[in-house]
């Protein structure tokens, strides 16, 4: 029996120095991008003639003339632009078809699968990083995480918090199932969807079921919407006693709350109340939009989203009315919002199917009304990963920057044919225009000798 367990140990221990060395020994994935034109995600001024050099999955090295190391793969760029790769605040990436569906009638593989397709096409049209704003995402972030499965880097929202009758009730049977959601048997809450939660006791639960579910940040529904079940567009939901006990909660596992507001008492309450970011913020007035840039409160809107028709925004029977409710007062919510000079993300929020989430990069069209093709880069890359910062220690990428070229910064990087400071155009086409696409030092698409 002795003779047995020092054999054993052996072979432990030889497998165990196999395995050190293998990993000591394994080659490091190098990439080197020459002659490139850089625009770093900050600065407007372009670096020209630059290289970068990529280790395994961090940018290494910035400057001119680097030197090719040892079994590095050398990519010239002259005549393109190297760029951060893109980011999108407000996305659902689970929510792939109409969304009563998906809830009620859907199988778990058509919704896995759904999404999966989703992330990838996002990836291949340049997104590599993503803030999921309400949906059960966790798992598919995990699949992307391990390698299983192609998509962008995915910040969580999990369940949105909802009031009865709020723009996450989605149960249109009208019958109210519980005295508190821990007892909900609606499958907007199992599947993952929504937690309905009224009272200062309840938001507090609810918030902390969710942020120990992985929550990068917590998202309340703060306002009536477009596609709700229930809640007319004017609609202001939640008193500001159950929104300071959401943030307070929030605050306390070190990120924070953002706000699907619509009117200007919803955006006034969650700017007292404390949250980080208001997402629509349409019929924000010019006064709560100068509070915003005060407070440093992130304006996260969106443009392409309300210069559709409604059939082009996928709406349907109610909806229809409160999409061109909505339409008809962006524009001065654009105005005042460029005006105030708030701090302004980049979200598209498509929602309803595969074919729909292909005009997410027409939201660079969109916005080219408002803002220079710097602004809106700029806003597609380091603003958004300033507002992924806010998530402080729950943010789950924290080796390197995002939304940056630099050295030590993660190696997400986007190489477009043209430079879209000049032609933010480019950007709008990605399957011309994207030559190279790279996440996490991995090169997903080169299509440079096509």
């Amino acid at each position: 029996m002795n003779k047995l367990f020092k054999l054993a140990c052996c072979t432990i221990l030889i497998i165990f120095c196999s395995l050190n060395s293998y990993a000591q020994d394994k080659e490091k994935t190098l990439v080197l991008f020459t002659n490139a034109t850089v625009f770093d995600g900050v600065n407007e001024k372009l670096m020209t003639n630059t290289d970068v050099l990529v280790e395994d999955n961090l940018i290494k090295q910035i400057g001119k003339n680097i030197k090719a190391p040892e079994n590095a793969e050398v990519i010239d760029i002259a005549g393109k632009t190297l760029i951060p790769g893109l980011t999108d605040c407000h996305v659902h990436i689970m929510w792939n078809d109409n969304i009563e569906y998906l809830i009620y009638s859907s199988q778990d593989g058509y919704l896995g699968a759904m999404a999966a397709k989703n992330a990838e096409n996002m990836l291949m049209r340049g997104f590599t990083t993503v803030r999921d704003l309400g949906g059960p995402a966790f798992g598919l972030k995990k699949a992307i995480d391990d390698g299983a499965i192609p998509g962008p880097r995915i910040l969580p929202s999990g369940s949105f918090i909802s009031q009865t009758a709020g723009h996450g009730d989605f149960d249109t049977r009208m019958k109210y199932q519980s005295n508190h959601f821990t007892g909900q048997t609606d499958l907007a809450y199992t599947r993952g969807w929504t937690i309905v939660a009224d009272g200062k006791s309840e938001v507090i639960k609810a918030s902390r079921e969710i942020l120990r579910a992985g929550a990068t940040q917590l998202k309340i529904m703060g306002s009536g919407s477009i596609t709700g079940a229930h809640d007319p567009l004017d609609v202001t939901e939640y008193t500001l006693e159950e929104l300071k006990a959401i943030v307070k909660e929030a605050e306390k596992w070190g990120t924070y709350a953002t706000i699907h507001a619509y009117s200007s008492e919803s955006v006034m309450n969650a700017i007292e109340a404390g949250v980080k970011a208001i997402e629509h913020g349409l019929f924000a007035s010019e006064e709560a939009m100068r509070l915003m840039k005060e407070k440093d409160i992130f304006f996260s809107t969106q443009f392409l989203s309300y210069s559709a028709t409604p059939e082009e925004a996928g709406m349907t029977g109610e909806s229809v009315a409160k999409y061109n409710e909505a339409k008809a007062g962006a524009t001065n919510g654009y105005k005042n919002a460029k005006k105030v000079g708030v701090k302004m993300s980049f979200g598209t929020d498509l929602l309803g199917g595969l074919e729909i989430a292909k005009a997410q990069n027409l939201e660079f069209l969109a916005r080219a009304e408002y803002f220079t093709g710097y602004e809106i880069l700029k806003q597609a890359t380091s603003n958004n990963a300033e507002l992924f910062e806010r998530s402080g220690k729950r943010h789950p990428y924290q080796q390197g920057a995002l939304g940056v070229i630099k050295e030590g910064a993660y190696a997400d990087i986007v190489v477009v044919d043209g430079n879209p400071l000049e032609n933010i155009k480019l950007l709008s086409d990605p399957a011309k225009n994207l030559k190279i696409i790279m996440k996490d030092g991995k090169i997903y698409k080169n299509t440079l000798n096509q």
